[in-house]
């Protein structure tokens, strides 16, 4: 049985999506670029520290704990992880099951589709041309669009704004539990992605699936 999603609150309805962890398997590898990072500092941690940095901006996480790295500005701290992307056996990027699929048909349906994402513009584009599905977007908020970061939910309420879309009318789709904070923030029903947490953990989402297998478009069908 193909899982039903949480309605939207009226007739129209968009799909927003987060990128990494949510159409892309790549929390593995910006945990191992942040772990580095950390390492290279001196600096010990856990899983429970990188976890942190997990569905937020680098730069928002990096800037509360800024005692950690003294005499370092958070923008060189940024370049200095991005510069691990090319490390020799760092985990592949490989998309969420499902998720190229979900936006074809979300596209082919005719409702409108936004990506809103912690992450850099250039990555976002990159990583969206890689699954084939960049042209199908309306818009996308990237991490420097918006002023405050997930779990604040001004990125999902400009992906709205800019698609003319009422918040009760919109569906995330996350797998973090900062961006389903940000989403329930904003007034959006939300799918949760248990791709790098615990089903239990995305207990404020509506609905929490595996990945995207099988997910169908629009929602309550």
């Amino acid at each position: 049985m193909e899982p039903a999603m949480p309605a939207a609150g009226g007739r129209t309805k968009a799909a927003l999506f987060d990128l990494d962890g949510t159409l892309i398997n790549s929390e593995r590898r910006s945990m191992a670029m942040w772990s580095m990072l950390l390492e290279r500092h001196g600096v010990s941690h856990d899983e429970t520290v990188l976890r942190e940095f997990m569905g937020r901006r680098g730069r928002d996480v990096l800037a509360e704990r800024a005692h950690l790295f003294p005499g370092r500005e958070v923008e060189e701290l940024i370049g200095e992880v991005l510069s691990f992307k090319d490390h020799p056996g760092l985990p592949d990027i490989v998309p969420v099951p499902g998720a190229a699929e979900l936006i074809r048909g979300v596209a082919a349906y005719g409702s409108p589709i936004a990506v809103v994402t912690s992450a850099g513009r250039d990555w976002a584009e990159e990583r969206l041309a890689q699954i084939g599905v960049r042209d199908l977007l309306d818009t996308l908020v990237s991490a420097l669009d918006v002023t405050n970061g997930k779990p604040d939910p001004e990125g999902f309420l400009l992906a709205a704004a800019r698609l003319s879309v009422d918040p009760a009318d919109c569906v995330v789709f996350e797998d973090s539990i900062a961006g389903i904070a940000a989403a329930k923030a904003a007034g959006m029903a939300c799918v949760g992605i248990a791709t790098t947490h615990e089903g239990t953990d995305l207990a404020a989402a509506d609905l929490v699936v595996a990945d995207l297998t099988g997910v169908t478009w629009p929602p309550g069908t």
